[in-house]
């Protein structure tokens, strides 16, 4: 069995990652580049997009940088991704009304997938992608493990992950996200949801929080604080269809009482977005309801008018924003610009954020775990970190 990483390594992002037997070949993960605009210049890869040169395309998770050329890739071959996940590209891509994805069959944790002489064998795993997983890849007596993006500070078990693993692998491929930060440890989401908790309940004044409206863990961080110091719970319509799709134990407007859908400008009845919103009933608020309400708000930051107008509706004296993303983001013209604007309004500014990805003591334990004999670093700018572990047979290493 032979691998290729066509792109993904000293870099962050944009994994593509080939494997191939002597009569199979499959792509694990099909990435676009974090800094892609949105026209998107397709890698040089034959049977990709033109012709079916792949007898499968499996996806680890949601995020662009994972999945973004699923949509150009040649339309006969097959696709495979979390039910999940699938929900959520599909909500999100019917509410920007684009075409979505179609995938030939769904990821189960620990189902193999038999495709050719390859066998892959997804493993659920936390990261801050819903319904995210590891690759498991055998043939011709060899093993591979891909990691995706992972972590250990989420709500789903590392533990139970670990268990399932092999204690043997031949080739690692490890993502490194966090390496490149010095004595970088990740506080937990549990952390984070009583350090919000304390924050909501000090505050007599709105609660807003930016933060993705696919971080499905951050998400239920910010709602049970929110519960638990007796706010509703406002998500806007896009975060409403993402966590209606998945709903179960999801917080969303339509399986739970303490939160509410908002829209943030008048639609026209004939308009699609009008139509999803009217579905929502009773658990529909609008902005003289919330200007009356003790709640925390979810936003984007392209919501800085609606803001300024709920403001002519209510003071936001004694509120707060809390900021839930990789700093980086604070220093793009358009963060800059908003979170300004929240300062000129009267708000606090802090921040309440932990990473999508394993710090390098979880990276340790899983190394440790499936003691690799070749370990290839990926989504890393600090390959070199990995050099340390490259041989992991001595007990303790």
């Amino acid at each position: 069995m032979s691998y290729k990483i066509h792109r993904g390594q000293d870099q962050i992002g944009g994994n593509i990652i080939e494997i191939a037997s002597g009569t199979t070949k499959i792509l694990v993960d099909i990435g676009t580049e974090l800094d892609e605009g949105e026209v998107i210049n397709l890698p040089n890869i034959d049977g990709l997009f033109n012709y079916k040169g792949f007898d499968a395309v499996f996806i680890s998770h949601y995020h662009s940088d994972h999945m973004g050329l699923a949509y150009q890739i040649y339309k006969g071959i097959p696709l495979y991704i979390g039910e999940n996940s699938y929900k959520i590209v599909k909500a999100s891509d019917r509410y920007k009304r684009q075409q979505t994805i179609r995938p030939t069959g769904f990821l189960r944790n620990n189902k193999p997938i038999q495709i050719g002489d390859i066998k892959v064998t997804p493993y659920l795993t936390d990261h801050s992608a819903f319904d995210s997983y590891m690759f498991l890849i055998k043939a011709e007596d060899e093993t591979i493990l891909y990691t995706g993006d992972f972590r250990s500070n989420g709500r789903k078990s590392f533990d139970r992950l670990l268990k399932e693993l092999p204690n043997k692998v031949d080739i690692l491929i490890c993502e490194g996200t966090t390496l490149s930060r010095l004595n970088y440890v990740s506080e937990t989401e549990s952390q984070l949801e009583e350090y919000a908790t304390e924050i909501f309940r000090k505050k007599t004044g709105p609660i807003f929080i930016l933060q993705s409206s696919m971080n499905i863990d951050r998400i239920v961080t910010m709602y049970r604080a929110s519960k638990r110091s007796g706010r509703l719970f406002l998500q806007d319509l896009y975060m409403a269809e993402i966590t209606t799709s998945v709903s179960g134990r999801i917080p969303n407007p339509i399986g739970f009482g303490d939160v509410k859908v908002f829209i943030t400008r008048p639609y026209a009845k004939e308009h699609f977005r009008y139509r999803l919103f009217s579905r929502y009933g009773r658990n529909k608020i609008s902005k003289k309801q919330i200007s009356k309400s003790l709640f925390a708000m979810c936003i984007r930051s392209s919501m800085g008018n609606y803001l300024k107008a709920l403001n002519k509706e209510m003071s936001f004296e004694n509120g707060v924003l809390i900021y839930s993303f990789w700093s980086g983001y604070k220093e793009q013209l358009q963060m800059k610009e908003f979170l300004k604007l929240y300062q000129d309004l009267g708000l606090e500014v802090m921040t309440l954020h932990t990473s999508g990805h394993a710090d390098s003591d979880a990276t340790k334990r899983l190394i440790n775990h499936v003691r690799p004999e070749k370990i290839e670093p990926i989504h890393t700018e600090n390959s070199s970190w990995f050099d340390t572990y490259k041989l992991l047979n001595q007990e303790g290493d």
